[in-house]
């Protein structure tokens, strides 16, 4: 079992977002940071092995009863904050392909 299925198995955090078309979509949360401000999750979209990771900015604000997370696709948003996320989980031996 590698370093990240131990983690993702230990995970207990998900968060479920619903898409325009009002299906609902889980990820699972590998990862928290927060930069100039801004709170950034990594999530995946399985619990288990390889899948696809995404990066999501909390725009919510503090009164707000419940968070409202947006994809992240500036390109150079993506490679800021995929460094960052790469540098936080580095002593578990993940990597990040952009």
């Amino acid at each position: 079992m590698s370093d990240l299925d131990k983690m993702l198995e230990g995970m207990e955090s998900s968060i479920t977002l619903r898409t325009d078309d009002g299906e609902e979509a889980t990820f699972y949360v590998l990862e928290e940071t927060t930069q100039n401000g801004e709170t950034y999750l990594l999530v995946s979209d399985s619990k288990e092995g390889d899948g696809e990771c995404y990066l999501l900015r909390d725009k919510s604000s503090p009164e707000d009863p419940e968070a409202s997370y947006e994809f992240v696709d500036d390109d150079g948003e993506l490679e800021y904050m995929s460094r960052v996320f790469e540098e936080l989980m580095s002593d578990l031996g993940v990597g990040i392909e952009r």
